[in-house]
This record gives C-alpha cells, sequence and structure tokens, in this order.
C-alpha cells in the first residue's frame, strides 16, 4: 500500500468510528464520537496545510459555525417587547400530536385545564396549555414554540412565593435565548421521562429551597395567562437593562452585539451538554 495514503484512511477509519459512536444512546459514548469528530477535524486540517494550525483552526470552525446564523438570520430578527397573551384555538393533532397526551398525564396527577393561550408574531407562535392544582399552588404548562413551520414543546411546572420568586421545572431541552429574570429559578429536567418524574422534580427543587407548596399564596387561575406575561415583560426589561437586546422602534427589540455572543456562548454550552 502507498504510504501516502495511509493518512487518509486513518482519517476515513476515525470518521467512520466518530459516526458510529453517535448512534448509541449511552452519553459517555456519544461523547466519544463528538471527541473523534474534532480529532477527525484537526487531522484533516493538518493533512491539508501541513500546519498544526491549521489542525486547531478546523477544530475552533466548528465552535465558530453558529455565528453564521447569528450574523444572519438572529441579527435582522425583531420581537415585540409587549407580548399579550389571548385565547387561541389549540393546534391541529397534525402540528402537535403530543397534546392530547401530555394533557391525559398532567389530568391524571389532579391539574385542572386553565386555559389554551397564546400570542403570534410574524410567523412566531407560542402556543400554552395551562393548567393549575389548588393544593399544590402550582401550575403546569404545556408549550410549543413555532418558527416557520419548526416546532419545539416543552412542558412547565410553576410555583410562585408570596415575596416574587417564581420557582420552575422544566423539560427544556436548550439553553435559554435570553437571560432569566433575577426572580425566576430555573430547574432544568431535560431527562424527565413522563410527567410524574417532572412533578416529582418540581416537588424536590421546592424542598430544596424549603418551601412547602401548601404555604404558597394562592393564584386565581384566571390569573395566570396575566402572570405569564408579567413575567415574558421583566425579563424582556431584565435584558434591556443587561444590554443584552436594544430598542429598534415599533415596540421592538433585536438582539445587541452583546446580546449575539450571549446567544454564542449558549449554543456552544448546548454543543458540549448534547454532544
Amino acid at each position: 500500500m502507498d504510504l501516502t495514503f495511509q493518512p487518509i484512511l486513518g482519517l476515513a477509519a476515525t470518521v467512520v468510528l466518530a459516526f458510529a459512536l453517535r448512534t448509541f444512546h449511552h452519553p459517555l459514548i456519544r461523547k466519544a464520537g463528538a471527541v473523534l469528530i474534532l480529532v477527525a477535524s484537526y487531522c484533516s486540517g493538518l493533512l491539508l496545510l501541513k500546519s498544526h494550525l491549521g489542525g486547531i483552526a478546523a477544530v475552533v470552525a466548528w465552535f465558530l459555525f453558529p455565528w453564521f446564523e447569528l450574523l444572519t438570520r438572529i441579527r435582522s430578527l425583531r420581537m415585540p417587547i409587549h407580548k399579550e397573551l389571548s385565547h387561541v384555538s389549540p393546534p391541529s393533532a397534525m402540528r402537535f400530536p403530543e397534546l392530547a397526551g401530555l394533557t391525559t398525564e398532567i389530568e391524571a396527577e389532579g391539574f385542572e385545564y386553565v386555559d389554551d393561550t397564546g400570542w403570534v408574531w410574524e410567523g412566531m407562535n407560542q402556543f400554552y396549555r395551562l393548567f393549575y392544582h389548588e393544593s399544590r399552588r402550582t401550575e403546569a404548562a404545556i408549550c410549543l414554540a413555532e418558527q416557520n413551520e419548526l416546532g419545539l414543546s416543552y412542558v412547565s411546572l410553576t410555583s410562585r412565593h408570596e415575596d416574587g420568586t417564581i420557582l420552575r421545572t422544566w423539560n427544556y431541552p436548550f439553553s435559554e435565548t435570553m437571560a432569566m429574570s433575577p426572580r425566576v429559578q430555573i430547574n432544568p429536567a431535560p431527562m424527565a421521562a413522563s410527567f410524574e418524574e417532572l412533578l416529582d422534580l418540581h416537588e424536590q427543587f421546592l424542598i430544596s429551597k424549603r418551601i412547602d407548596s401548601s404555604a404558597l399564596p394562592k393564584l386565581a387561575p384566571e390569573e395566570i395567562p396575566a402572570a405569564i406575561a408579567s413575567e415574558i415583560r421583566d425579563q424582556v426589561d431584565h435584558n434591556l437593562s443587561r444590554g443584552l437586546i436594544s430598542p429598534t422602534g415599533d415596540d421592538t427589540f433585536r438582539y445587541s452585539w452583546r446580546g449575539l455572543v450571549f446567544l454564542w456562548a449558549q449554543f456552544v454550552k448546548d454543543m458540549v451538554r448534547l454532544s
């Protein structure tokens, strides 16, 4: 065999092994596959440019890739400063096939249906199906975020303390796209396999904060949409004060350069965590 082909064959074998490891469900094996992809990238840069700097540049390129999306679509994105929630019709079973099953799970745990609400803005659609458990003083929400025919669903549990602190457990799989208000404490549970497990994790979260759910203030179910809208506005105000977003007129905002760096850091965090 021509020795000049050995590095290429070795690189090809590394790539094949990397993608094979990525097919496994065990997180450590999948992360090993991700590491091998970076190794293969380094070797590619080394072979092409005959320089270790070329290899390093090939690895760094993976972490700089999100900037293409940030500088094109995200930078031009405009969002409303004020988001008023209103009653909406639920999405069809074709758009959100999990809605009926999640509703059954939540109601089986004693939560009562409150409303279907949300907001729509220039191709973006946010849907919430809200529930409330009076004795637990806890809200549940089935959420569907859609943009350009792409959708992401998740479930959240929220308890509101009398001092204004909001404690939330959710299975949202990614890092937040805006900084959370200081009064919101998030307990991420992306691996929760069921609503029952999510509820158990939320109870443990409250216990860790030394909060008895039965001692939390009662919230009239019809007040929940207004509470969510107020929380969204607080988050927007917090990000405006931090300089992560900037007003653009017509009651809208966009991400500032500082905000784009924040988003990039969130993307990199997810790349590492989900690899």
